[in-house]
């Protein structure tokens, strides 16, 4: 989209799970990058990146089963939550990074409409449990923010640092 050539890497990272919501994406992000900066060949630009839900101060993660995808859904269901995106940007030997907010909020959500976006699979390694580009726009009443965001990779936060970095 923005006219760059990448190549994605899932680095092999200890992730935090658990403190300041913004801290915990923007270290993340960091761990994220600077494995990739290992493996970039002649010192590239390299982008990380992680992106987790808030709720009441808190990281929600991925969940690992149906049952705590189940307990994310209700949890969101008829409030508002935070969708957090850390950026960590390396390259010639410095670092930008980034946090990207948008507040997501859920409709109330009945038990039959749970229990269909469970068996979608749709939740499944996806934070907070839903995919807001896929079936998940159902559960979602307000986006207020970025949408590309909420989707992974906020393309605006993401433009802004690029041409910082251009600048320099």
């Amino acid at each position: 989209m923005l006219g760059v050539d990448f190549e994605a890497v899932i680095p092999d990272v200890e992730e935090l799970r658990e403190g300041e919501p913004a801290a915990v994406v923007v270290e993340n992000a960091l761990r994220k990058a600077r494995a990739g900066a290992e493996l970039a060949p002649g010192g590239e630009p390299v982008l990380g990146v992680d992106t987790d839900v808030a709720l009441d101060g808190a990281l929600l993660g991925k969940p690992i089963d149906r049952d705590g995808a189940e307990r994310r859904l209700r949890a969101l269901s008829g409030r508002r939550h935070e969708v957090l995106s850390g950026l960590a940007l390396i390259a010639g030997g410095g670092k930008l990074t980034e946090v990207a907010r948008t507040t997501v909020s859920f409709r109330e959500l009945t038990d039959s409409e749970v229990g269909a976006y469970l068996d979608s699979g749709e939740w499944s390694d996806r934070a907070g449990g839903y995919s807001v580009q896929g079936l998940g726009s159902s559960l979602v009443a307000l986006i207020d923010g970025d949408l590309s965001n909420v989707i992974g990779l906020p393309i605006p936060t993401l433009s802004r640092m690029i041409a910082r970095l251009q600048d320099r």
